[in-house]
């Protein structure tokens, strides 16, 4: 029968031991407990498949659940081996089956693996009985083969280490009992063999020996102390042997467990019985359960934790009230029922952060495991993760979690995630616990510096000083750090044949643009350049912006006088003493460097000291020296005419022409009219246009009609046009003169003087500055009103048409050349200078 019951647990062991290791980790080794430090358990890294030398470089660390460090890795040749005492019974106590749970976590890249290393037990725990010596108290009337109960030794091994045999010193009298039953108990006891005789023996010294099945063997031996007593020959005897109930935990006190009910044979005071636990029950069973010694109600006292432990066996003692007391034995055997009390437990084991926001996905960002304490459904624990979002939790190995990036992240746009795991069971009601995971994005150098527009149009004044601040660009960057420190540079280019860097420069660091060398409008109008913004990631990223500068004019530039009369030698000019009023005599042509209003030039002639009413007159705005009454001889043969040019800035700036007049005859006039300078011969022409036709005349009307309609048109389309910027390139704006209504350019490279030699009494002055044409109805209705007051002195048209019947050059009508100026110009006769153009 023992065989048996041996084989029994033997077969039970092979089979949990197969079950355990087909659910066991990735990799499995097996130590037998007590081993010396330094044992060697297995070739980790080969087993895993890790190259041995990469080991530390990629930060090869190893992770017990219970945080104990029995275990330990050589990173030098990747073998595991024992570091600390291992005590198998401390560890895993009876549990058939007992290891210790790795985790093997290697970076660069994240992996982990988990070993399980199993803990063989070996024969170091020797049979231990709960006392030293054991009263037993027979009655001498006690039957042949009577059995009287005893509590067996235990030991902390398992397997074949734990099974126990027993023997008893010898005697003639008892004889050992073990028995096999159904629950696999073996109840141990006395068999009486043969009968007693109190007067004969009244007492027996004997001694029960346990030794287990290890190698070698241990034993443990208690003293039985049996006392034989007289008279009371019937035992309480129970309903049953053994009692079985199931009991749930946490029951509260006063819970009925069980009632036993025990019966003696006997009479009066021998047939009185109570009920009370064995002597030798451990103290565990005494805080948790109470048996009332008058009905045998077993009640709960303590506390039921299934945790703690999932069963109890409880022996009780019937004993009568004869002399001697009879003494009848049970077992109860009670189970306890999980309920669903405890809460699982989450633990962070490992974090990778922060997460770079360029991790692709798939990236591990942490390991998660979780746990209960509960058994069966109630100990089955689910995770889950929230919010939403680019995150998931990947299940890994039994109550292990990866948190998986597997999404993008940005960090410009989420700097960081606050994420929570929830662990629940599957309980009823279900328990659940929570823990907060903050996953932080690193930044990238994904993002470059971006400027607010792609152009800015700056306005500098001309003449300014060295190295002044014109403009500061500013460029922003999302990403964080050095990934966002921007520093600025100059497009390098040439302007003409010198470098962009000779005019401006840029600071790195502020993006300030700092002219080099004063700036000339009359040379440079426009420098047009791009500015780079770099960040300081890798790879940096960079952006350009575009700067236009228009370089605003200031009068710097005095009028200067074109030949014939800019020499220091007065030019002179014949007149007939006969000329009518009005007479065109000469024509004081001049220019100015500058634009604007500070190119618009007025003439005025100086009066001479002593001299009385002069006969002649300057234009304001032509130049033109004509005749203000005929000619006397008071006039003199000789005139002086000294005329001052002067511009219209801030402050003016002027020039001086002289001119001498000579007043002949009629006679001497036509005479000289070949070798006279051209004053004298236009004279002649001009009398000459004095007798044009009556149908010139009519197709000159007609042909300045159809030009005031032509301009009319012009304004009305370039007023419907679309608006400028207030940063734009402007259009140029014809200003008109309030006095004369004359027309003129401003001398620039592309914005030329034009002039026209005959008896105009009207200038054409256009200036350019850089401002939007038409800004608004009223703008539009202004300059439409100006243009119709100046076009409705059409005498200026039929004038031009004079020049050319005086065989006076005709005045050209072209267009601009440059898009930023885009009304039409009058051109010089070639007898005007290419430069004044």
């Amino acid at each position: 029968m023992g065989f048996f019951g041996r084989g029994g647990l033997r077969l039970l062991h092979c089979l949990l031991y197969a079950v355990w290791q087909v659910g066991s980790g990735q990799v499995h080794y097996s130590v037998t407990e007590e081993a010396k430090h330094g044992t060697f358990v297995g070739r980790i890294a080969q087993d895993l498949g890790l190259e041995i030398g990469d080991l530390v470089s990629r930060l090869f660390r190893m992770v017990s659940a219970d945080r104990r460090d029995y275990l330990e890795v050589n990173v030098q040749n990747g073998i595991l081996f024992v570091n600390s005492r291992i005590d198998r019974e401390e560890l895993c106590g009876r549990s058939p089956v007992c290891s210790i749970h790795l985790e093997v976590i290697v970076e660069r890249p994240l992996q982990v693996f988990h070993v399980e290393v199993e803990i063989k037990d070996i024969n170091d725990n020797q049979p231990v009985f709960s006392v030293s010596q054991k009263n037993l108290f027979i009655y001498e009337s006690s039957p042949l083969d009577s059995r009287f109960p005893l509590e067996g030794a235990l030991d902390a091994d398992i397997g074949v280490n734990a099974v126990l045999t027993y023997r008893l010193s010898p005697n003639d009298f008892f004889s050992l009992d073990i028995q096999n039953n159904e629950e696999q108990i073996k109840p141990l006891g006395l068999v009486l063999k043969k009968l007693l005789d109190r007067e004969e023996t009244p007492e027996f010294h004997l001694l029960l020996t346990a030794t287990d099945g290890g190698k070698p063997e241990l034993t443990g031996t208690v003293q039985l102390q049996i006392t034989v007593l007289d008279v009371n020959d019937n035992a309480p005897k129970f309903d049953k042997k053994v009692y079985k109930v199931r009991l749930a935990e946490n029951s509260l006190n006063g819970t009925m467990v069980i009632k036993v009910t025990a019966s003696d044979m006997d009479e009066g005071t021998n047939n009185q019985i109570t009920y009370s636990f064995e002597s030798d029950v451990p103290p565990n069973i005494l805080s948790k359960f109470a048996i009332d010694p008058m009905d045998g109600d077993i009640r709960v006292i303590g506390q039921i934790d299934f945790e703690e432990s999932k069963s109890y066996q409880i022996q009780v003692e019937a004993t009568d009230k004869g002399i001697p007391k009879m003494v009848g034995h049970c077992m109860i055997l009670v189970e306890v029922i999980d309920t669903n009390d405890n809460v699982p437990e989450v633990s962070v084991k490992s974090l990778s952060l922060p997460v770079p926001e360029d991790s692709p996905s798939g990236t591990v960002i942490a390991l998660i495991s979780v746990s209960d304490r509960d058994s069966g459904t109630n100990g089955q624990v689910t995770c889950s993760l929230s919010p939403p979002g680019p995150f998931t939790l990947v299940s890994t190995f039994r109550n292990y979690y990866s948190l998986v990036l597997e999404g993008s992240v940005d960090r410009e746009r989420v700097p960081a995630y606050e994420l929570v795991v929830t662990a629940r069971d599957g309980g009823s009601p279900a328990l659940w616990a929570t823990a907060r995971v903050s996953v932080a994005i690193a930044d990238v150098n994904d993002n470059a510096p971006a400027f607010e527009q792609p152009v800015y149009t700056v306005f500098v004044k001309e003449n300014n000083p060295p190295g002044c601040h014109i403009f500061t660009v500013s460029a922003v960057d999302r990403d964080a750090q050095e990934n966002a420190l921007v520093s600025y540079s100059l497009v390098e280019r040439r302007v003409g044949e010198r470098p962009l860097s000779s005019y401006v420069s840029v600071h790195s660091e502020s993006g300030k643009v700092y002219a080099l060398q004063p700036l000339d409008h009359e040379e440079l109008e426009l420098l047009q350049f791009q500015v780079s913004a770099r960040d300081a990631g890798f790879p940096p990223l960079g952006s350009n912006v575009s700067l236009q500068v228009f370089v605003l004019d200031e009068n710097d530039n005095a009028p200067v006088v074109l030949p014939p009369h800019a020499g220091v030698s007065p030019v002179t000019e014949l007149v007939s003493q006969s000329v009518a009023v009005g007479h065109v005599v000469a024509k004081i042509r001049a220019v100015d460097a500058d634009s604007g209003y500070n190119a618009w030039l007025s003439y005025e002639q100086l009066p001479e000291v002593g001299v009385g009413r002069s006969p002649f007159r300057v234009g304001l705005y032509t130049g033109e020296i004509s005749t203000t009454r005929a000619l006397e001889e008071t006039d003199g043969q000789r005139q002086m005419l000294l005329v001052l040019v002067k511009d219209h800035g801030e402050p003016p700036l002027s020039a001086t022409a002289t001119l001498s007049i000579s007043v002949v005859e009629s006679g001497q006039a036509l005479k000289a009219s070949s070798g006279v300078p051209r004053s004298v011969a236009s004279a002649g022409k001009e009398a000459m246009a004095l007798d044009v036709n009556v149908y010139l005349i009519i197709a000159i009307c007609s042909v300045s009609s159809l030009l005031v309609l032509s301009l009319l048109l012009y304004v009305a389309l370039r007023c419907s046009g679309p608006q400028q910027g207030v940063y734009g390139p402007g259009k140029p704006t014809p200003v008109c003169s309030s006095e004369v209504g004359s027309w003129s350019y401003s001398q620039q490279q592309r914005q030329k003087v034009c002039s026209g030699e005959g008896g105009a009494k009207s200038d054409l002055m256009v200036f350019s500055p850089n401002l939007p044409p038409c800004s608004g109805p009223a703008d539009s209705a202004e300059l439409q009103e100006v243009v119709m007051e100046h076009l409705g002195k059409v005498k200026l048209v039929i004038y031009y048409f004079f020049f050319h019947i005086t065989d006076r050059p005709l005045l050209e009508y072209t267009c601009s050349e440059d898009r930023n100026y885009v009304l039409s110009r009058l051109c010089t006769s070639s007898s005007i200078q290419h430069h004044a153009l």
